[in-house]
């Protein structure tokens, strides 16, 4: 009777219990030899899952690490894209200058050039300045 106590937990309607002998239950005895031998494998198993676990913390870590370092590349690619790009704006800014600076020469000097055309051929008004208009665009 000592089965009937021992497998009480055991969910079963009271018929198949009547039904059920000793003898059927003596495969759990068995099991009770295979649960020694297994807690002693789920140490093991405990031990070994410590380990994965470090290994997947140290994973997970050095793919914090990697992120971070992609981050930072990004970063400072930007950083260097922006700067080389106030550069280039620097000299095209820099060169337009030069550029309407020496527009403002030659127009100067195109008036200088004319002035002195129009006082020596002794030119003056509409017909002369067109007449050194003309040899100015000769020149």
């Amino acid at each position: 009777m000592t089965h009937v106590k021992r497998f009480q937990g055991i969910p079963m309607s009271k018929s198949m219990r009547g039904l059920c002998k000793e003898e059927d239950y003596a495969f759990l005895g068995t099991s009770e030899e295979t649960t020694k031998e297994g807690t002693e494998g789920a140490e093991a198993l405990e031990d070994n899952s410590g380990d994965k676990e470090e290994e997947r913390v140290q994973r997970q870590l050095q793919r914090e690490q990697q992120e971070k370092e992609r981050l930072r590349d990004i970063e400072e690619s930007k950083q260097e894209k922006e700067r080389q790009w106030r550069t280039h704006v620097a000299e095209l800014t820099s060169s337009q200058k030069t550029l309407q600076d020496r527009l403002e020469r030659l127009r100067k000097f195109r008036e200088f050039q004319k002035k002195v055309l129009e006082e020596e051929s002794g030119l003056e008004g509409e017909a002369g300045s067109l007449t050194v208009n003309q040899l100015l665009t000769r020149m």
